[in-house]
């Protein structure tokens, strides 16, 4: 019996949209390439300003990446040696990388086993393991995670209750929104990424951060600039160099002109897995979206037993079919933050590492290759 011919599937196909963009892309470039004013050239305000007009917040702020824009945001906030941020455990390692980097000491905390997002009832157990490791409790990060906002009516509640900032980490949900605000508007500052993978991407590193204060805005906009004043001679401050490329500023104009309408065709996407998964899928978790949240589906990321798990990933292998375990251990687990104080249980965020997949998801992945990816797990997989 001959081998059955592998499919060739993305998963992530950066590709088709440029397809759609055209020549769009290499002329906003050449642009560039011809006024010659490769940083902080006058495509960073030209997208600076409808990114505020897209996210709803005052004030957008680009820099160079999405770790560098958590760590401005401490900065600006004034979180640093002493201090203490509540950090959920399963999320990528910049989400507590940043805080050590800004030095604060980050406190980990669980996350819902459904939503993978932080876990408000158990901020109050952070909140206890920072002041017993002897920290000043100064924040919460909410971790938007795989494209879903957080539920952040308690989380703000919980900020104002204990005088703590909220940093929102929104580098996998930038276009999505909570209680019908966008993502950019649902924190003390909100930070987010153009990693090339992420739902609204640059072709390189890039980040951003938004906020309502013009003060905390105009902070932000000396530090990325290794403090500076009147110019970047007058040291006003410590700061850093973090500045978004203006190649980059002007391959983002291009792609927000389509962002909106590539957010509806991620819901279709995942409307898609979701169906076929429920309909069948005995063994397969969909990933639920809570009342108040559109998702901005960064990833589709479903859970599988950890029984099942390798048996699924080897069969989708074997069709060509890229997965990813985003992520396989919880970072209160991870030897870099071993010393970290964390809520004395994480049962989800220990527990997700062994049971999560990723499949793949974008805008423009064909229904017939889609249906094969279901298949393969429904029919092969489990």
């Amino acid at each position: 019996m001959s081998k059955p011919t592998q499919l060739d599937i993305p998963f992530i196909d950066l590709a088709a949209q440029r397809a759609r963009l055209g020549d769009r892309i290499e002329k906003a470039m050449a642009r560039v390439l011809d006024h010659g004013r490769f940083i902080l050239g006058p495509e960073v305000a030209d997208l600076e300003r409808p990114l505020c007009e897209f996210s709803g917040a005052k004030h957008t702020v680009t820099c160079a990446n999405g770790t560098d824009a958590l760590v401005l945001a401490f900065m600006a906030l004034e979180i640093g040696s002493g201090d203490a941020v509540l950090v959920p455990s399963f999320t990528f390692s910049a989400s507590a990388e940043s805080v050590v980097l800004a030095g604060a000491t980050p406190v980990f905390v669980d996350v819902l086993e459904d939503t993978f997002n932080i876990d408000p009832a158990g901020l109050v157990a952070g909140l206890e393991a920072a002041r017993a490791a002897g920290l000043k409790p100064r924040g919460v990060m909410a971790v938007d995670l795989f494209g879903q906002p957080a539920d952040y009516d308690p989380i703000v509640g919980f900020c104002g209750e204990n005088s703590l900032l909220l940093i929102a980490d929104a580098a996998q949900s930038f276009g999505g929104s909570y209680a019908g605000s966008r993502v950019g508007t649902l924190g003390t500052i909100t930070t987010t990424s153009f990693f090339p993978s992420k739902p609204f991407a640059c072709y390189g590193d890039g980040g951003a951060l938004f906020t309502e204060d013009a003060d905390v805005a105009a902070l932000l906009r000396s530090l990325r600039v290794h403090g500076q004043g009147t110019n970047k001679y007058d040291n006003v401050r410590i700061g850093m160099n973090s500045r978004l490329d203006t190649l980059q500023a002007a391959i983002l104009i291009e792609k927000l002109s389509i962002f909106e309408e590539e957010i509806e065709m991620r819901q279709a996407v995942a409307g898609r897995y979701e169906a076929g998964f429920t309909n069948g899928a005995d063994g397969v978790i969909p990933p639920p979206i809570i009342a108040a949240a559109v998702s901005a589906w960064a990833l589709y990321t479903v859970r599988i037993s950890a029984e099942k798990r390798d048996g699924v990933r080897a069969a989708l292998a074997e069709q060509g079919i890229p997965s990813v375990v985003y992520y396989p251990r919880a970072l209160h687990q991870q030897p870099a933050y071993a010393g970290c104080p964390h809520a004395a249980e994480l049962p989800a965020s220990e527990l997700l590492g062994h049971e999560v997949l990723s499949l793949p998801m974008h805008p423009y992945i064909d229904e017939a290759v889609q249906a094969e990816v279901i298949r393969t797990i429904v029919e092969r997989g489990l």
